[in-house]
């Protein structure tokens, strides 16, 4: 039995309620992990896939021993580390005679294995074999676009689910909006064959076209490379169903300075900012000063002149 451990403290509180599931959740972390054995060309896959994704993933650098997604049990450790570091889609690298330069994509629901994609790497090129106006070189945390090539991806259930993943893989934070200036990358997926894609990462550059939309060019900044699909584990229809449920609430928008009462209802607060009167600059008032000067002294003369008439008479 595990022992269930509560936070003591509240800052463990906060995090344990950030960590609980939200109507509204936040960006997919990735963490990429290796295996017993690895190639420098798994290990250059791996870092470059961390470098494209680098706020929003986590790279352990250790070998992982007794992981083996596909088989029972061997997905203890990957659940663990996905509770531990928080991350709902994980990357696995391994290496062996049998499945040579193997990567394994998967997606986790409330920790626990949902659907898996194990695809081979070839012919891969690093960004460092691309020659480039390092002008146009993408930012990073920057919203790519992701283009996929290619009726198998509609037709080929092994292609349908790839794309899937990919899809969560690579797209980043979902936003409503999105500023075109901002967008300067893109992501290209072919469909070689049923079971092949040819992947690479573009820059975008804008040029005129004579009108408002600008034209876009795509600049091959890499990395590229082949993945061969070689075994994929879709998600039981049971737990698809769970994982696609939604809450009926909506999220509310917090009032500021709004408190409810039972008797009067909604009290609002209203704040004034100091005007500091006492440092305003006052205008010139020289002309109206003079004027009310002269008015009080037409008066003067005229009380003093109905008193000399008084003692006249």
């Amino acid at each position: 039995m595990l022992r269930i451990k509560t936070a003591k403290t509240r800052r463990g509180k906060r995090e344990l309620e950030k960590r609980a599931p939200q109507l509204v959740e936040s960006g997919k972390k990735t963490l990429l992990l290796h295996g017993t054995k690895t190639s420098s060309v798994l290990n250059s896959v791996l870092t470059q896939i961390y470098h494209l994704k680098k706020e929003s993933a986590v790279k352990y650098s250790r070998k992982n021993d007794n992981i083996n997604p596909f088989e029972s049990g061997g997905e203890v450790p990957l659940e663990f580390f996905s509770r531990k570091t928080d991350c709902s889609i994980f990357v696995y690298g391994s290496h062996s005679k049998k499945r040579p330069n193997n990567l394994v994509i998967g997606r986790m629901y409330d920790h626990h294995i949902y659907d898996l994609v194990e695809v081979g790497v070839e012919n891969f090129k690093p960004l460092d074999s691309f020659t480039y106006d390092k002008k146009l070189a993408p930012k990073e945390g920057s919203k790519p676009f992701i283009c996929f090539i290619g009726e198998g991806f509609e037709a080929v259930d092994e292609l349908k689910h790839l794309k899937e993943v990919l899809l969560d893989l690579l797209r980043g934070e979902v936003v409503e909006n999105i500023n075109l200036a901002g967008v300067d990358r893109a992501y290209v997926v072919s469909a070689v064959s049923p079971n092949r894609v040819f992947f690479t990462h573009c820059a975008l550059r804008l040029k005129k076209s004579g009108t408002v939309v600008p034209r876009m060019e795509l600049v091959e900044v890499g990395p590229s490379m082949d993945m061969v699909i070689r075994r994929h584990r879709p998600p039981n229809e049971s737990l698809r169903k769970v994982a696609f449920k939604t809450s009926l609430q909506k999220p509310k928008k917090k009032e500021k300075n709004v408190k409810g009462d039972p008797l009067q209802g909604k009290i609002g607060s209203i704040y004034i900012p100091d005007q500091k009167i006492g440092e305003m600059s006052l205008p010139n008032k020289s002309k109206g000063v003079k004027r009310e000067r002269r008015e009080a002294k037409q008066n003067r003369s005229e009380q003093h002149s109905s008193k000399r008439r008084k003692e006249d008479s």
